[in-house]
């Protein structure tokens, strides 16, 4: 892959006044990266932990689901304490988790919280620092102090309980039978496990990670939660025609000229004027049925008639035979050889109009990859059939767009050519979650567009 530092070094000279090579991770999204993230936010507790845990005053059954009281409870470190085998996820609004009252035994000094790792074993949440703990003998709420707080109704058998992290508002909260009792600040940093505690002869508890449906309707308590914060950011006023100004800017930036007119024609409205330049023709009007054209030969795959456009139109786009969209054009036009089964001409072609690139070192992936595929009888089911792919060609067509944009005598940036302005909002929507997170000492909703893609494509078909 191409460095951006790599290319404008290798690649200087007209028409490389910005960075073509940026716009690949438009269309070649690393998909291991992706499936990371959200393995990430699948990574959650599944059952108890029996390692770490007061094995002197409890039992963990074989399932790990499920903890009883042995001891004899002869004073207050006579706890039962057993935290999950994994901490609370934070790349999420909300983590929940619930526990069964199977029984409350001779005291119902039953607990259920959150503790750190070192938390000490022979504790109840609550009582130690860096945890919480709602208890159900006297309904009171514990986070680091001896003393206990009123919160709630005390719990025994039969009752369910849950506790959460918000993230969203940083609390902690707490349920019982299917209804919210009460949240607290969370005011503990680090990781936390989802703990369970029993004090007292016959208690048995137990516990469920989301395996079986939970009592609380948590993604109700979700919706509340967004939607109650969504309702501060609705009070924004903003003007009438902005979403349709974002679009249409969006259809400009990359020629797609057809779509903008049946777009203006589905709205029924004028051209809105640019907001950069007053009444003044938007930049992204430049060439447009220029670079309409120039997309539609590069998406046929028609190279040459592209190259003819460019020296009739904008011959200082392609004027530096060692440019980076020179290079980009030629090395598709190899592959177009290829994809048609011409082998011997597409070598030919190689030899006359790919060997010099070779001496550029940020051209070496991307070149190495596509004279590689004359080593596969079928190219496009190879590890580098991705070069046979239309997106490969979408992203030589947005590179000379790019080039074409830069040439515009009224731009002051190049650098606002790469990208149009609804994707420079999204970018600032991930830069601002990122800080929000950050803010948070990286918990809550992590915003990943891909992710929101997908749960949007999911929604329109359920």
């Amino acid at each position: 892959m191409v460095t951006n530092q790599d290319a404008e070094a290798a690649a200087p000279g007209a028409g490389a006044a910005v960075d073509p090579m940026r716009l690949a991770s438009r269309w070649r999204r690393s998909r291991p990266e992706w499936n990371c993230a959200s393995a990430e936010l699948e990574a959650e507790p599944s059952e108890l932990n029996t390692v770490n845990s007061s094995g002197l005053f409890s039992v963990v059954s074989t399932d790990k689901l499920s903890v009883k009281y042995l001891g004899s409870h002869h004073h207050g470190h006579d706890v039962g304490v057993v935290q999950a085998d994994r901490p609370a996820p934070t790349r999420r609004a909300v983590y929940y988790f619930e526990m069964g009252v199977r029984n409350a035994g001779y005291k119902g000094q039953t607990s259920i919280g959150f503790t750190s790792e070192s938390f000490k074993m022979r504790r109840q949440p609550g009582w130690e620092t860096n945890s919480c703990g709602y208890h159900g003998d006297d309904g009171h709420l514990y986070r680091g102090q001896g003393k206990g707080e009123s919160f709630g109704p005390k719990f025994t058998s039969g009752d369910i309980i849950g506790a959460g992290i918000n993230y969203l508002s940083q609390e902690f909260f707490f349920t019982k039978n299917g209804t919210l009792v009460g949240a607290i600040p969370k005011e503990i940093k680090g990781p936390l496990y989802p703990t369970i505690a029993v004090h007292s002869y016959g208690e048995e508890l137990t516990v469920n990670f989301g395996k079986e449906p939970f009592c609380f309707d948590v993604e109700g308590y979700i919706l509340e939660d967004k939607m109650r914060q969504q309702s501060v950011s609705d009070k924004l006023n903003l003007e009438p025609d902005i979403s349709h100004w974002i679009v249409r800017s969006y259809l400009l930036h990359y020629g797609y000229q057809d779509t903008l007119n049946a777009f203006d024609m589905a709205n029924a409205t004028d051209r809105p004027t640019s907001r950069q330049n007053g009444n003044a023709e938007p930049p992204e009007m430049y060439g447009l049925s220029h670079r309409k054209l120039l997309r539609q030969l590069i998406m046929s795959g028609d190279i040459d008639s592209t190259f003819k456009r460019l020296r009739e139109w904008y011959p200082q786009v392609i004027k530096d035979e060692q440019s980076v969209i020179c290079f980009l054009l030629r090395s598709q036009r190899f592959i177009e050889y290829i994809r048609a089964e011409q082998l011997e001409v597409a070598v030919k072609y190689g030899r006359a109009n790919l060997a010099s690139f070779f001496t550029h070192k940020a051209f070496e992936g991307l070149l190495k990859d596509s004279v590689a595929l004359l080593a596969y009888e079928k190219p496009t089911e190879s590890c580098l059939g991705y070069l046979m792919d239309s997106s490969q060609r979408e992203f030589v067509a947005d590179a000379v767009n790019a080039a074409v944009l830069s040439t515009n005598p009224t731009v002051k940036d190049p650098e606002s050519c790469l990208y149009s302005c609804l994707e420079k909002l999204l970018k600032q929507l991930t830069v601002c979650s990122f800080e929000r997170r950050a803010f948070n000492n990286y918990q809550g909703d992590a915003f990943l567009l891909h992710k929101e893609v997908q749960n949007y494509e999911r929604s329109r078909r359920s």
